[in-house]
């Protein structure tokens, strides 16, 4: 937009609007000339119609009639007028009301004309008297917005009791009995509590990512076990059918010497007959032959020469008999169920056992838990009972009767497992507990009382309920698998050496942490001395 540089003559045909030569001037009742789009834009959408110059307010919006002499004038001084170019307005900045065309860039706003003024239009404002006296600001944009509908003054206070932002006279009349503070303070609260809001809404989506995550790596971990389901089915169904297959060429096989056994003895028959038959028939040639004799005397002695009859069988007697498959295919599926049965269980325990231990936990026993006669050994994977019982300082988490102990970790959540080498030992007593358990005195071990255990001795294997639970053993225990689902309330026992799974409890209701828990049982005399140990899984076993 230009500016105009111009003489004192000059000035006067200048329009206090838009600081440049009249455009059709038109004149108002108090004495002062504008631009008639000027001065119909100041008024647009205004109620009160007042002078841009003097401020002078008239009751009816003036009719404007076109200054014929000063148009002459400004038409005849408008090619000496000065142009100076300024910058043109940004997207993000405060435009210039005034300018016509390219609009410049606003450095003030004035608060009584409601209009945001370039360095070149607010130049009245810091010229005319009654200009001056018009209150500047920092360009603002919307002012129509920012003014009070009511009383036409700046909103610049905020009532607290309505929550709505009021000018001056509004805190002087229909506000006089509220609390009012600046805008800029309410401000500086509401932002503060936007802040939070914010920080708020940023810990919730950071808290639905890391759910996301959780979800997507639970779902990985779904595929992975799935895989290995698979795989291990594959494996298992493998093994059955090669069972399968063996029981099938086993009953070939027997079906086929059964068969041989018949085709060799009657093949053997056949030749005794045969050779009967060549025997016999050379029998009958020499009989008939000599049968043809005529000579008395040669007939005489050659019957006298006539071989004995060759030896035969009484074959009436003798058959080839069948062999009788009738309950050999019965048999021979009763066997195949029995192998299948037993292979299915090995091979299913087998895999069930190296699917657990991929839940192993390092876990160390915990000297504070410990009953006063047990010995921990430094690393804190040993425990065996001393038989003397030690004075030791009082410690709520402590046995103080049994000899028992518990480890330094717990778990609240999700599957875990560890194994116990039970070697050499004639009673033992292996688990876990809940954290709640009672430490002092003698205690009864069953999931009652906060115990999943299972218990050796000279009676057996039994799991501890509120009646033991006898379990079968196909061999000594050398080392005992313990796998817990926190989650899906599981509880269960393996034999590592001879990959068997010894018992389990579902349905467990868990709502604290858990802890392994160990019982090395009472030394007796040394027979029973040897300890119980925390053994890292050892997947070849």
């Amino acid at each position: 937009m230009a500016s105009a540089k111009t003489s004192c003559t000059e000035d006067n045909l200048l329009c206090s609007i838009c600081l440049d030569v009249f455009r059709n001037p038109v004149s108002t009742r108090c004495g002062h000339n504008f631009c008639r789009t000027c001065i119909t834009k100041f008024w647009h959408k205004k109620q009160n119609y007042n002078c841009p110059t003097c401020n002078h307010l008239f009751q009816t919006r003036p009719y404007l009639q076109v200054n014929t002499l000063l148009s002459e004038m400004a038409a005849q001084c408008r090619t000496s007028v000065q142009v100076k170019v300024q910058p043109c307005v940004e997207p993000a900045e405060v435009p210039c009301d005034v300018c016509t065309g390219t609009q410049l860039k606003a450095v003030k706003s004035c608060l009584v004309c409601l209009i945001s003024y370039c360095q070149t239009h607010l130049e009245p404002h810091q010229r005319v008297a009654g200009l001056k006296k018009h209150r500047l600001v920092e360009p603002m944009d919307r002012l129509e917005d920012r003014m009070c509908k009511k009383h036409n003054q700046l909103l610049e206070l905020f009532c607290m009791n309505d929550q709505f932002c009021v000018c001056q006279i509004c805190t002087e009349t229909d506000h006089r009995f509220h609390h009012a503070i600046p805008l800029k303070v309410e401000y500086e609260v509401k932002m503060a509590k936007l802040g939070k809001m914010e920080a708020e809404v940023q810990q919730m989506v950071q808290e639905r990512k890391q759910k996301i995550e959780e979800i997507k790596d639970t779902v990985k971990r779904s595929k992975a076990d799935a895989d290995r389901e698979i795989a291990d089915g594959v494996q298992v169904l493998a093994a059955l059918m090669r069972c399968i297959e063996k029981c099938q060429d086993d009953l070939n096989k027997m079906v086929k010497e059964r068969l041989k056994s018949t085709e060799k003895q009657a093949e053997g028959l056949i030749k005794e007959l045969e050779q009967e038959i060549e025997d016999l028939t050379n029998r009958s040639s020499e009989v008939k032959q000599l049968s043809h004799t005529k000579d008395h005397l040669h007939f005489l002695q050659a019957f006298r020469s006539l071989k004995n009859p060759p030896p035969t069988r009484d074959w009436t007697t003798v058959e080839v008999r069948p062999p009788s498959y009738v309950g050999t295919l019965r048999r021979s599926l009763d066997q195949l169920e029995e192998t299948l049965n037993m292979e299915m269980k090995k091979l299913c325990n087998d895999a069930e056992l190296k699917r657990v231990q991929q839940y192993e936990v390092d876990v160390t026993l915990d000297p504070d838990t410990a009953g006063p006669s047990l010995i921990l050994s430094k690393d804190g994977k040993q425990v065996h009972d001393g038989g003397v019982r030690k004075k030791l300082t009082d410690n709520p988490k402590r046995f103080t009767q049994c000899v028992c102990v518990l480890t330094r970790q717990s778990f609240s959540s999700g599957r875990f497992y560890f194994e116990v080498k039970v070697k050499d030992k004639t009673q033992w007593h292996v688990g876990v507990a809940r954290e709640s358990i009672n430490r002092k005195g003698a205690i009864r071990a069953t999931p009652e009382t906060g115990f999943w255990t299972i218990k050796f001795s000279k009676d057996g294997l039994a799991f501890n309920d509120k009646l033991y639970v006898y379990v079968p053993m196909r061999a000594e225990l050398q080392k005992v698998g313990v796998f817990v689902d926190y989650d899906e309330g599981l509880v269960s026992f393996y034999d590592v050496e001879a990959r068997v799974h010894i018992y389990y409890v579902t349905g467990c209701s868990f709502s604290e942490p858990l802890y392994p828990f160990l019982s090395p049982c009472l030394h007796e005399e040394g027979t029973n001395s040897a300890p119980l140990i925390l053994s890292p899984v050892n997947q070849t076993d």
